[in-house]
This record gives C-alpha cells, structure tokens and sequence, in this order.
C-alpha cells in the first residue's frame, strides 16, 4: 500500500522540485485544518451564512412587511365592513331600492378597487424588496466585482418616482378612510347620549336622531332617512354595526400603516438610488486608472525592450 500523501507535502514537494538548488529543509506533516475552513481556503457553511445575511436588506424587509400588513388590513377589513354598511343602509335608512342604488354600484365598484389594490401592491412590493436585494449586495460587493448601468439607474429613479406618487396617493386613500370612521362614531356617540338619558330619566330620548342623508351618501327623499330614540339604540346594539364600525377603524389604521410603509420604501429608495450613483463615479474613476496604469506599463514595457535591442 502507497502511503497517502496530504494536499500541503504535495505543494511542499513541487516547492522543492522546482527549486532544487536552493538549500534543503527538513519538512513536518502538516495536519488538516479542521473547523469551518478547509486547506484549500474554501470558506465553509458558517462563512457563507454570515456573507448571505449581510446582502439581507433588513431596511426594506421590514417596509414590505409594513406594507403587506396595511394592504391587507385595508383590503380585508375595508371589503367586509362596506358590505355591513350596505346591509344597514337596506334596513334601517333606505327601504326603497331605488333610493340607494347608486351607492350600492359605488361601494361594489370600491370592492372590484379593492381586490386590484391588494394584487398590485402585492407585486409592487415583491419587485421592491428584490431590487433592495440587489442594491445591498451591489452596495457591499458580496458577489463579485459591481458593475452598474445607466439603465439600472434608471431603474431605480422611476421606482422613487413612482413610490412617491403612490404615497401622495395612499395620503388620500387614508383621509378618505376616516370619513366612515366619523360617521360611525356620530351614530355610536349619539347612542351612548341616548342611553344615558334613559338611565339618568331626565329627557326621553325619541327626541335625539341621526339623519343619514345629511352626509349625502342617500338622497334626501330616502325613506325614513333617519333613525331615532330605542330605534337608532337598536341599530347600535347590532352586530353589523358593530363590525362595521371597528372594521372601518382596522381598516383606516392599515391605510396609515401602508403610507408609513411607503415613505420607509421611498427613504429607502432614496439613499439606494444615491449609493448606485456613487458606485457608477467610482466605477469611472477606477477604470481611468486601470487604463492609465496599464498605458503606463506598456510604455515601461517598450522601453525595457527599446534598452535591451541597444544593449
């Protein structure tokens, strides 16, 4: 049996072959390097993991989580609670049909709104936390030398451009969401002066209502329009109004959620956007340099030749 022969006596015998007038060494076994390096300089598991959780871009992790959260709070909660509305507007506010069939068309069509909010900004926010992928690992150089484009800042502008539109956007979607809210807290706050009213037997309560169409959500020939006394208590003590009315609140706390999200992705974008930039006038000036070094070294080059023809 040939005895076997380590990967270090291999380099240290062809050290010696090819440099035999040099002065003989006497030469150790070299062990195996053991742990998470091997001989060959290869990094090993624990290596890689910590290389591949320094390109995490936590800054936009957390934004998309943020804005998947608000959109779906929004969506979700928006979807159901605007059904209630309806269903209560049918029963107590609006008996004719007629009546309140432009609302029911508008809140259907904010539904249809809804369902294509959630899928885009599912996408949307996929397509960013990619591009903060490649942005930090571009940023720190994790694979390999970094070669940015025009097209790739571009790329990364019309994102900033488009994050700003869709926050400034998300803005209004958020003061919009808290007109429902208002209107249910009316209605709830006017129940609760009506039930302490009964208990405290000072007033009747028949005298304190709540006119609908003066919001302008049913038309003012709507029958009956208005709700009051025990009646407008009942309405409150449901579970539609109930549900609707903190579903709206849900939904209203994930629009602002989804615009602190977006100013997070837009800040994001923002600092990225500058770090490519950067890198493109630093890639400039290193590629200047090569080319000048390299000039440099071929006149050097030309020159020792020019000597040696001479000499």
């Amino acid at each position: 049996m040939f005895p076997l022969i380590t990967r270090p006596e291999m380099e240290i015998g062809r050290y010696h072959w090819m440099y035999r007038s040099s002065r003989p060494h006497r030469y150790h076994h070299v062990p195996a390097l053991r742990g998470n390096v091997s001989p060959l300089g290869i990094q090993g598991c624990f290596e890689c993991c910590i290389k591949c959780l320094g390109g995490v871009p936590y800054a936009s992790l957390v934004a998309t989580i943020l804005c998947f959260s608000g959109v779906a709070l929004f969506c979700g909660c928006g979807h159901v609670a605007l059904t209630g509305t309806v269903s209560i507007l049918e029963q107590h506010f609006s008996t004719t049909a007629s009546d309140h069939a432009l609302l029911s068309e508008v809140i259907q069509l904010m539904q249809y709104v809804i369902y294509g909010i959630a899928s885009f900004f599912f996408l949307y926010g996929i397509i960013l936390l990619a591009e903060g992928f490649y942005t930090t690992s571009a940023v720190k150089e994790l694979h390999g030398e970094f070669k940015t484009t025009a097209c790739g800042r571009c790329i990364s502008g019309m994102f900033v451009f488009l994050t700003y539109v869709l926050g400034v956007a998300w803005l209004g979607v958020f003061g919009f969401s808290a007109v429902p809210v208002f209107m249910f807290y009316n209605i709830w706050s006017t129940c609760e002066v009506i039930k302490s009213l009964q208990i405290n037997m000072t007033v009747p309560g028949d005298q304190i209502c709540v006119d609908i169409r003066q919001y302008g959500i049913i038309p003012w020939n709507a029958v009956p329009g208005k709700a009051c006394g025990p009646i407008l208590e009942n309405i409150c003590n449901t579970n539609e109004f109930y549900m609707s009315y903190h579903l709206f609140i849900v939904a209203c706390a994930g629009a602002g959620a989804t615009v602190i999200a977006l100013i997070h992705f837009l800040m994001i974008l923002s600092s990225n956007w500058a770090y490519l930039k950067d890198a493109s006038k630093m890639q400039a000036y290193q590629d200047i340099k090569a080319k000048e070094e390299q000039e440099l070294q071929d006149i050097q080059s030309r020159s020792k030749e020019q000597l040696n023809s001479y000499t």
